[in-house]
């Protein structure tokens, strides 16, 4: 539906984030069929809209926590897009200085505290980010985004469970794609229910469309006042689905004779939903820019992106010296 009693603005910042995690995230597919990336890769296509939307809300002091697959994450956070696509092509002008790839990227000046690639892992380190920021009494919020493969481990309800206790400053992000790498929500869990489990702790819990970008802006918004005024922590569990496989570039509606577990007609359904067309149908229905408008747009996300393939291309590689930076020996 129109939102039209949103500024035009604040419309177009959603689309131009979204469009710059796309065509981030498609210049990358190119880099690993052509396997110019050695790193493994989990593409965020398709699921834009959830970083787009809940980041948009945050301030630079907020805290974002990502997981194996938070390119999207650190780009709508602010993270800078050379650095990124430095890293994943493995380049000491990286965010992590070439060390990391993918899934372990991080840049702390704009409030990316960091991904990896432990299913949960971040959960826990997000629970010590937002009880810091409590004891300290600084005005600050931690989100943490996590698939909805993580709330099967033990340390998502410890940590809500704490968190629900605690009150903290905490948002956490259920991206609930419906697969956890290759299997089903459905044979995995006897309810597709993961928002209510903030019920059970005290928190505030919504489901949101996760292919509405302005439905998650709000209900992000929302959650960040309650947590952020010491109300209580939130679980907000964004419906959406990933358009490329779990990892990898292939696109399996493209290329027929390379198999997913997913159904095609599945893929189908949820290409036509896709987050940012969604939007654009909106933002010209609402008349907040022409045609003519989001192609210039468009262009200039183009050209951010294939500047960011050229710095990471001509970005030197780390020395071999250089590789034990970070890694400490063990005491004898």
């Amino acid at each position: 539906m129109p939102h039209s009693d949103l500024q035009p603005e604040l419309l177009l910042s959603l689309y131009r984030s979204m469009l710059r995690i796309r065509h981030f995230e498609e210049k990358l597919a190119e880099g690993v069929l052509a396997k110019e990336v050695r790193t493994p890769c989990h593409l965020y296509v398709g699921q834009e809209a959830v970083a787009a939307g809940i980041c948009e809300g945050l301030t630079k002091e907020d805290r974002v926590f990502g997981t194996h697959r938070s390119h999207g994450h650190y780009l709508a956070k602010g993270g800078d897009m050379n650095a990124l696509m430095a890293e994943i092509y493995g380049k000491k002008t990286g965010c992590s200085g070439g060390h990391g790839g993918s899934m372990h990227i991080i840049d702390t000046e704009v409030g990316f505290a960091g991904a990896q690639p432990l299913v949960a892992g971040t959960i826990p380190v997000a629970v010590g980010s937002a009880l810091a920021a409590q004891i300290r009494e600084e005005d600050s919020v931690t989100v943490v985004f996590f698939g909805d493969g993580a709330v099967e481990e033990g340390v998502f309800h410890e940590a809500m469970n704490f968190a629900g206790l605690r009150k903290l400053p905490l948002i956490f992000v259920c991206e609930n794609n419906l697969y956890s790498s290759h299997l089903h929500i459905d044979e995995r869990r006897a309810m597709n229910n993961i928002y209510e489990t903030g019920k059970l702790f005290n928190m505030g819990a919504m489901r949101v469309d996760g292919n509405d970008v302005v439905a998650l802006y709000e209900a992000g918004r929302r959650a960040v006042s309650e947590a952020r005024s010491g109300q209580h922590s939130v679980i907000i569990e964004a419906m959406t689905y990933r358009l490329r496989g779990h990892v990898g570039a292939i696109d399996y509606l493209k290329d027929q004779d390379v198999t997913d577990i997913r159904d095609v007609n599945e893929l189908g359904e949820w290409r036509d939903r896709d987050p940012i067309q969604r939007l654009k149908k909106e933002i010209l229905e609402d008349e907040a820019a022409t045609e003519e408008e989001l192609h210039t747009l468009e262009e200039e996300v183009l050209a951010e992106v294939e500047a960011a393939h050229r710095f990471a291309q001509e970005s030197p590689f780390p020395k071999a010296e250089e590789f034990a930076e970070f890694v400490y020996p063990a005491k004898n």
